[in-house]
């Protein structure tokens, strides 16, 4: 057993007081500390993801999201809020709804766009609906700077294994004649036939007187 910890106790505090610090010590060691995996989002308790979002001060919530949405919107709640203005930042909010981001300034499109403005192109293989939009809208409206408009584009993509076949059936038909050459013996079995043909005639002359 380790040594307990020195004691906060006033130098007057009774023998009981002192008794009842130091068994209460000993038990406080034996605990391990839960903070470590309840600040932790991927490790946290489903029911403590509210608190500890709560915690880092995420403004856009659904308590309907999906167990997945709500972990990554509280691992990315520090990090947008640290990058706020930023690329990074505006990705990260999009990212937190499990979807793809595509940030273009002003600068980066073709022909330019308004100054300090940006255009977002978000893909999704999941189902997006209006309040989906609303919710990302906001999540932006948190990342982005004062200063900053945007404009949201969706598009949606599908992906899946593809496999291609072919078969192919060839066939040839070759027919071989037998080789006449002369001089040639050729021996196998032989079948023979013959046939009789006969034929009577008698011849009467007249008889002389």
């Amino acid at each position: 057993m380790s040594e307990p910890k020195t004691s906060l106790l006033p130098a007057n505090s009774s023998p009981l007081e002192k008794a009842l610090d130091l068994g209460f010590g000993y038990l406080l060691e034996r605990v391990t500390p839960p903070f470590p995996q309840l600040m932790d989002p991927d490790r946290t308790p489903a029911a403590f993801l509210p608190y500890l979002a709560a915690d880092r001060a995420v403004n856009e919530w659904s308590t309907t999201a999906p167990e997945a949405e709500k972990r990554l919107t509280v691992k990315l709640a520090w990090p947008t809020a640290r990058q706020a203005g930023t690329r990074q930042a505006l990705e990260n909010a999009v990212k937190g709804l499990r979807l793809r981001p595509e940030v273009r300034a002003w600068y980066e499109q073709k022909p330019r766009g308004v100054p300090y403005s940006f255009a977002v192109r978000v893909w999704t293989e999941l189902p997006y609906s209006e309040a989906t939009d609303l919710r990302l809208d906001r999540r932006l409206a948190d990342a982005k700077s004062e200063r900053d408009i945007f404009s949201v584009s969706i598009g949606l993509s599908a992906s899946g294994r593809h496999s291609i076949g072919g078969a192919t059936l060839c066939g040839e038909l070759t027919t071989i004649y037998p080789t006449m050459l002369a001089g040639v013996e050729a021996t196998g079995r032989a079948c023979l036939a013959a046939g009789l043909y006969t034929v009577e005639t008698t011849t009467l002359y007249p008889q002389e007187h």
